[in-house]
């Protein structure tokens, strides 16, 4: 994690750092190792299934041929915290908040590419600094598998057949910044809504699908106690926050008080109450995903 390196009073957001050295205080909180909880990670009631089945929320094209996979060299870049890679291709359905119901999650190294039959861009891992990556899936084509990618935002990656099992999300968030609502969303319904805090004017929250990529506990008292999700985004504009958020990610968090919900103050983080990002923490798995809009067509039932 990094913060803000203001008073606590004055604090506006918070990430989850991407370096390893910082100052002592916030070793805790790096999403690396033992400061996650393992138990967050993989569930008891996670069922994993075959990697070809095509899930209900993600269309699978009916090419009769699959492209084959270009061999990927020794020294691609590895996806991790740090932002990743360039040339992997925009999300076209970065806005769709239909909810995806399957992620991927890679059982050994595998290349990711930019295109089906297209160019490897980078490698993913199993885990990224100790946390299991699962990344949910955007679109299956020509038996291509479409994810999220992380450490990124709107952007997608392309795997090949093989190297990455199947697991089935059933949550998903979506944040609407304009009413500063957060939805907690089960198998396409609605169960509850919160007010959040969103990032402030030149800080925004960014909009358009990403995932809950791991937690980590909370190093000061000011961030109320709870853990955070760190999630897969990063801030749209690097060299608009504070130098020691620089290379960071956006978090879903709490705070001390409740006092600025509904308003944009923080550095582009998704800030909520303690009970409420409790029920999260307890509720919905990583790899879910999670989208930012400006606003729903309708208010969900909760609101």
């Amino acid at each position: 994690m990094q913060f803000d390196r203001k008073t606590p009073s004055r604090r506006r957001g918070v990430w989850v750092a991407a370096a390893i050295g910082v100052p002592a205080l916030l070793v805790t909180a790096l999403l690396v190792g033992q400061a996650l909880t393992p138990s967050s990670t993989a569930p008891d009631d996670r069922n994993v299934v075959a990697a070809d089945p095509t899930p209900s929320s993600v269309e699978q094209s009916p090419e009769e041929s699959i492209p084959p996979a270009a061999p990927a060299p020794d020294g691609l870049a590895v996806v991790d915290y740090d932002p990743a890679p360039g040339g992997f291709p925009a999300d076209p359905a970065s806005m769709d908040v239909t909810p995806l119901t399957e992620g991927a999650h890679p059982t050994r190294r595998i290349a990711a590419y930019d295109a089906p039959g297209g160019r490897p861009r980078a490698f993913l891992e199993p885990t990224i600094r100790g946390v299991e990556l699962t990344m949910p899936i955007a679109q299956r084509r020509a038996g291509w598998t479409a994810v999220l990618l992380p450490s990124a935002n709107r952007r997608l990656a392309w795997l090949p057949p093989g190297g990455f099992e199947t697991v089935p999300l059933r949550d998903q968030i979506v944040v609407e910044r304009k009413v500063h609502r957060l939805t907690w969303y089960r198998a396409g319904k609605a169960v509850r809504s919160w007010e959040v805090s969103l990032g402030q004017s030149g800080q925004e929250t960014p909009l358009g699908r990403t995932f809950i990529l791991g937690r980590t506990p909370p190093p000061e008292e000011v961030y109320g106690g709870v853990d955070i999700y760190a999630l897969g985004s990063v801030p749209d504009d690097p060299e608009s926050v504070p130098s020691g958020l620089q290379g960071a990610h956006i978090g879903v968090h709490t705070w001390q008080h409740d006092g600025e919900l509904g308003e944009n103050t923080t550095n582009g983080c998704i800030r909520l109450t303690r009970s409420g990002q409790r029920e999260l923490l307890a509720e919905v798995r990583p790899g879910s995903s999670v989208v930012v809009v400006d606003q729903l067509a309708a208010p969900p039932p909760t609101a």
